[in-house]
């Protein structure tokens, strides 16, 4: 499995990444009958600390400027490419229900952590994704909060559900019909989430400003594109919000986000910025100090 290109795909093995295979409790590997892996790129720094990166369905590229901002900090960056895991993308071939794809999405993070805690001795893990890897990663760290497998969760431009996309992605769905539904994995992850979720971990939410999209009260995701947002931070209107949990940040912005066409580089900068701000208020010590 190799980490995905800047066309979009899962590509050969890439210089300066290692191949971390996985043993996946309950399962013979994926799709293809092959064995799950991650892929790494340590930091120079020595260092205990790391991230994880997950891809699902059609998620795009791991930006490279990303992957040398935390390695430049002190993280090991790992890659989980899952997208020849689960079979529930349209036009792929049919699997098994829903709820056993998503199954195995988190048998596989589970895997990844394990792994990263005994064979590397990693003691500090953030989770970051972005669309439908942000959706799934939510749900895997809401189903772990009692054993708390990670310190912080990471979410860039999460898919929410049907009338609650992005402004790109609900013209393309418009323009694709059948092609830009969401499949029936993603579909039932997003109806998960619409009944609220309690992740034990600090949540980062990181979305474009565009789309009437804007910060909750109290853990609470907007997903209403209708409606003001209230004096105490509630978006108010015609439709509900949903929870994530006791401690989430959300953030707007004007461009820069992973998944999106590449931006200026002041927009960039601003959500690297942020991320940084962010992972040095709720991360403590040397990690701290690194951050800022």
């Amino acid at each position: 499995m190799g980490l995905t290109t800047e066309h979009g795909g899962p590509g050969g093995p890439v210089p300066g990444y290692e191949t971390v295979p996985l043993l996946i409790a309950g399962s013979a590997g994926n799709a293809s009958g092959n064995g799950v892996a991650v892929l790494r790129r340590r930091t120079a720094r020595p260092s205990r600390r790391a991230v994880v990166y997950l891809h699902c369905l059609d998620d795009s590229f791991v930006p490279a400027d990303l992957v040398g901002w935390y390695t430049d900090r002190g993280f090991h960056f790992y890659a989980a490419d899952l997208r020849a895991v689960g079979r529930g993308r349209p036009g792929a071939p049919e699997g098994g229900p829903p709820s056993e794809e998503l199954g195995t999405y988190f048998a596989c993070l589970d895997a990844a952590v394990a792994h990263m805690h005994a064979a590397d001795a990693i003691d500090t893990v953030v989770v970051s994704a972005h669309a439908a890897g942000a959706l799934f990663a939510a749900l895997w760290c809401h189903a772990r909060r009692g054993s708390r497998p990670v310190d912080a969760l990471i979410l860039a431009s999460p898919e929410l559900g049907p009338g609650r996309t992005w402004p790109a992605r609900a013209v393309a769905a418009r323009e694709n019909g059948a092609a830009g539904r969401p499949s029936p994995l993603l579909a039932g992850a997003q109806r998960r989430l619409r009944r609220g979720l309690e992740i034990a971990c600090p949540v980062l939410v990181m979305c474009p400003a565009a789309g009437g999209h804007g910060p909750g009260a109290g853990g609470l995701l907007p997903l209403g594109v209708l409606g003001a947002l209230g004096a105490l931070g509630t978006l108010a209107g015609r439709r509900a919000t949903v929870r994530l949990g006791e401690h989430v940040t959300w953030l707007t912005l004007e461009g820069g986000l992973p998944g999106q066409a590449p931006a200026p580089a002041p927009q960039r900068r601003h959500f690297l910025d942020e991320l940084g701000r962010w992972l040095s208020a709720y991360l403590s010590g040397q990690i701290r100090d690194q951050l800022l």
